[in-house]
């Protein structure tokens, strides 16, 4: 991925750069926010902005939003400052890094702002069957359509097609359409010129152009306002864009990629989606089906994390018991790969001895409970009558830092649990935090 660093590197700021180049990011610098504006205008590739709380961080904000810029921006500051953190948030900033830096914590930031995967890991039989299809179809330039549950893996799959492609070589740019405000996805994909609305001070180049003789992912496409599918049609059809404001068409050579968990065919037929756009975009489909119908891959996928987090936590590295698989088979895994990963990583931490036995596995409520106590008991007045007296903002506020506890900080595993969008997720979170309440960090999480 690549991180814009908004600030002097000479300062601890730039220990946070050292430590998202080491792992893997690739870092530009700008001096402060005007020029963070000018860099974000002119490339879209970029991902992530840490940014100095003293490098005019909310004039940085605004400017984004003004010109409808869907830049994810980390505040960063001395550990030790909270009213810079609470006034960071307020200013617009999905998050606060406090300085020095902690390389775990700048880990997180970065694995739960891109979209960055893995090779394919699989066993069962079905995903070996879909993978020989994707292989099959790769090095073609249809587009393909990826359905399945959040959480099974639809980006891992979109990706390993880009690196079996004739475009290889070209960018992947991936696009969340649910994550991104309707007012700016159009912007977000096409781009904008300089005046063509309030606060568009200079040209921007969108995502399609930023994926020129590369591979475009529209993750979560069901999410599109119907206007703007009627635009992705014509730019699909002619291999052409117009930037919002443009005067002439601008040609692009893109593989485009598609991801839902809604069924396009059937929202297509109550008038929610073009159908003329489904036909496009569904030349070739791929269904991922669901962990629970694929257990092979349990095993496999969670061999993996329990090496990777074991890694990741300088932690020795521990096999997992056939009672603990036996756990984790009998499961249903409601969260897929999602939920698979974050209980592999709890169950590396809280592992004791030479193996990861059946006890260290925590699912569904086990998660929730206090350390030692066992198999959660229902306490007297759990249901609706104990909700009674308790103010509505007050047990919608529990209900989502509680879950954001469970998912170890994974924003989007959280937001689906809830069933509402990652925007309005973080737009609590942030009010929140403006309250002084303690928000869970944001955690590592396999995108989908």
């Amino acid at each position: 991925m690549r991180v814009l660093i908004v600030g002097s590197l000479a300062s601890e700021l730039g220990q946070a750069a050292r430590i998202a180049m080491a792992r893997g990011a690739e870092v530009v610098q700008a001096d402060d926010g005007a020029v963070a504006l000018i860099r974000a205008r002119s490339d879209a590739t970029i991902d992530l902005a840490l940014c100095d709380v003293r490098a005019d961080l909310a004039g940085l904000v605004r400017g984004l939003a003004a010109e409808r810029i869907a830049l994810p921006v980390v505040a960063c500051g001395t550990n030790n400052d909270a009213h810079a953190a609470v006034r960071a948030i307020r200013d617009g900033a999905r998050e606060f890094l406090p300085l020095p830096p902690d390389p775990d914590l700048i880990a997180a930031i970065l694995d739960s702002a891109s979209a960055d995967t893995h090779a394919l890991i699989m066993r069962d039989r079905l995903t070996l069957a879909i993978a020989a299809r994707a292989e099959q179809v790769a090095g073609s330039e249809a587009s393909v359509l990826i359905t399945g549950e959040s959480g099974t893996g639809k980006e891992v799959f979109a990706r390993h097609i880009h690196r079996r492609s004739r475009r290889s070589a070209g960018p992947f740019i991936a696009l969340n359409c649910a994550a991104i405000p309707e007012q700016l996805l159009e912007s977000e994909l096409f781009g904008h010129e300089k005046g063509a609305f309030s606060g568009a001070l200079a040209r921007r180049v969108g995502k399609f152009e930023a994926a020129d003789r590369g591979t475009l992912l529209l993750d979560e496409i069901g999410e599109m306002d119907l206007r703007l599918q009627a635009k992705l049609l014509r730019a699909v059809q002619e291999r052409e864009i117009d930037r919002v404001g443009g005067s002439a068409p601008v040609k692009v050579s893109v593989r485009l990629l598609a991801t839902t968990n809604r069924d396009l065919a059937t929202e297509a037929a109550r008038g929610r989606f073009r159908e003329d756009l489904y036909f496009r975009l569904n030349v070739v489909s791929l269904r991922i089906p669901p962990l629970r119908e694929r257990p092979a891959d349990i095993a496999a996928l969670a061999e993996h994390f329990a090496r990777r987090y074991a890694a990741f936590n300088g932690l020795p590295e521990r096999k997992l018991t056939d009672a603990a698989l036996q756990r984790l088979l009998a499961h249903t895994w409601r969260g897929n790969v999602r939920e698979l990963e974050n209980t592999l990583h709890r169950a590396v931490l809280l592992a004791r001895g030479p193996t990861i036995d059946a006890d260290a596995i925590e699912l569904g409520a086990d998660a929730l409970a206090p350390a030692g106590a066992g198999a959660p008991v229902a306490a007297p007045g759990v249901g609706i009558a104990g909700l009674v007296g308790r103010r509505m903002d007050e047990v919608e506020r529990d209900l989502i830092l509680q879950t954001l506890r469970h998912t170890e900080g994974n924003r989007t595993h959280a937001a689906t649990i809830l069933g509402i969008s990652i925007r309005a997720l973080r737009n609590k979170l942030r009010d929140y935090a403006a309250e002084g309440l303690a928000v869970p960090p944001p955690g590592a999480g396999v995108a989908a």
